[in-house]
């Protein structure tokens, strides 16, 4: 797999382990001052193992999935950081995992960087706990299935999600653009980058009730006024969609997330269901043409 300047490979622990515990003890013993026992385990001789390199093929990040499908030793030179080195990684362990038909990867993620899994579909599981003196949050993928969101938290993750990778194309169906979701800094961030880090997008945003949001200052609706030519917000009005109960966000690649229950954070989420995606589209759609233009929303200072 190759990004840029930077190849991702997947390597026999025994030939690489030179090049793995450079990158490694530089980034978690160095940096970090993880104790050099706790870094080097007697999982690494059974663990598949992927190492990033420069265009000169020195190494500057590796990663391992471990027999009991766990990502870890997710490490990238500080030089590198920034640059989509971790991203690479990701993307290489995930598709190996597919390959060996795992149905799910978890991983130990450090607190700062649990905002960087969520974007990739992992979603937090159990409460924060501390590994080698650092402060940490299980995480969790579905591979291919369906994953049942709960709480909040995991809400706002799998949003982050789907909206990191939509191509261009996002629609929203929310009662009252849902307090604790759609204001959520992540969530709101996601869609700024999407909104203006890519041309010819479209964000819709079809609501049951467009009053509440406005009168609150609901931040997504400032958003849409300073953008304008991305963001359309409309109302439903015809008596055949204003019983609809559900909420949902579905982009135009395989990524949704449904619930039942719209005032309810809890319901079921995918990163990779293209027939969801494309059939709450398709529903979403048909009530959009039924419903009103939101020009209020339009008006800048709220």
């Amino acid at each position: 797999m190759t990004t840029a300047d930077v190849h991702v490979e997947v390597v026999d622990y025994a030939t690489a382990l030179e090049d793995l515990r450079r990158v490694r003890e530089a980034v978690f013993i160095e940096e970090q001052g993880a104790p050099r026992d706790l870094e080097q385990d007697a999982l690494d001789p059974l663990c598949h193992h992927v190492i990033a390199r420069d265009a000169g093929g020195a190494p500057i990040g590796t990663a391992r999935l471990t027999p009991d499908h766990r990502i870890g030793r997710m490490a990238v030179l500080s030089a590198w950081r920034g640059r989509g080195v971790g991203e690479a990684l990701l993307r290489a362990l995930l598709a190996e995992a597919r390959q060996r038909q795992w149905p799910a990867v978890s991983l130990h993620a450090q607190v700062d960087a649990e905002p960087f899994y969520a974007r990739h579909g992992f979603l937090p599981e159990g409460d924060r706990f501390f590994e080698a003196g650092i402060e940490h949050q299980g995480m969790r993928r579905v591979l291919g299935g369906t994953a049942t969101i709960a709480h909040r938290a995991e809400a706002v993750a799998i949003t982050t999600a789907v909206i990191v990778q939509a191509r261009r194309s996002l629609v929203i169906y929310s009662r009252a653009l849902d307090p604790g979701l759609w204001d959520a800094p992540p969530v709101l961030d996601a869609l700024r980058r999407f909104a203006t880090h890519r041309t010819g997008v479209q964000v819709q945003v079809l609501l049951q009730d467009a009053a509440t949001p406005q009168h609150a200052l609901a931040p997504l609706i400032g958003l849409g006024q300073r953008l304008p030519s991305v963001f359309a917000f409309r109302e439903v009005q015809d008596p055949v969609d204003l019983p609809y109960a559900a909420a949902f966000v579905a982009n135009d690649d395989h990524g949704y997330y449904h619930r039942p229950l719209g005032h309810r954070f809890d319901g079921e989420a995918g990163l990779e269901h293209a027939g969801r995606a494309r059939q709450l589209r398709d529903e979403f759609t048909q009530m959009w043409e039924r419903a009103r233009p939101v020009t209020e929303f339009r008006a800048l200072g709220l």
